[in-house]
C-alpha cells in the first residue's frame, strides 16, 4: 500500500513537487530551489503561473481575484494575508485581474473581490465580496473536510 502524496507547485520557481501527505505539516521544501512550498502567505500569480498553480496543486488552493481600482479588494488584502498566516497547509494566491485579465477569464469572475477554492485542478467553491480574516478562515475550514 503506497502512501498518499500531493503535488505542490513551488511559489518561487514553479517546479511541481510530489510531497507525501505525512510531510505536508513538516514545512516541505522545493526539490529544485530549496525554498518552502507552503509559505503561510499569499503569493502573486501572473498569467503564466496562475493556470499551473490552479491545475497542478492537489492541496486546497484559495485564489483571490482582485483589481487595483477595487476598494473592497484593497481593504480585504490584509485580511486575506492574515487568514493565510493562520492556515499554513493551504495555498493562498492572488491574481490581479486588471493586470492579468487572461489569467482570470477562464474562471468567469463577475465581481471583485472573488475568492475561488480549487482542489486537484477543479473549482470546489467560490465566495464574492470582501470578508474579514475570521470569516475567510471559517470558509476555508468548511472546505477542508
Amino acid at each position: 500500500m503506497s502512501e498518499q502524496s500531493f503535488h505542490l507547485v513551488c511559489p518561487h520557481c514553479q517546479a511541481t513537487n510530489r510531497v507525501p501527505a505525512a510531510r505536508l505539516s513538516a514545512a516541505p521544501k522545493c526539490g529544485k530551489c530549496g525554498q518552502p512550498l507552503l509559505t503561510a502567505s499569499p503569493h502573486e500569480l501572473n498569467a503564466q503561473t496562475a493556470n499551473k498553480v490552479i491545475q497542478k496543486n492537489d492541496v486546497l488552493t484559495i485564489v483571490d481575484f482582485w483589481a487595483s481600482w477595487c476598494q473592497p479588494c484593497i481593504m480585504m488584502a490584509p485580511e486575506f494575508k492574515s487568514a493565510a498566516s493562520q492556515l499554513p497547509q493551504v495555498v493562498f494566491a492572488k491574481v490581479q485581474t486588471d493586470k492579468y485579465e487572461q489569467a482570470a477569464a477562464p474562471y468567469n469572475i463577475r465581481s471583485l473581490p472573488t475568492m475561488v477554492a480549487f482542489r486537484n485542478g477543479k473549482e470546489v467553491a467560490r465566495q464574492s465580496g470582501a470578508l474579514p480574516s475570521h470569516q475567510i478562515i471559517q470558509w476555508v475550514q468548511s472546505l477542508q473536510s
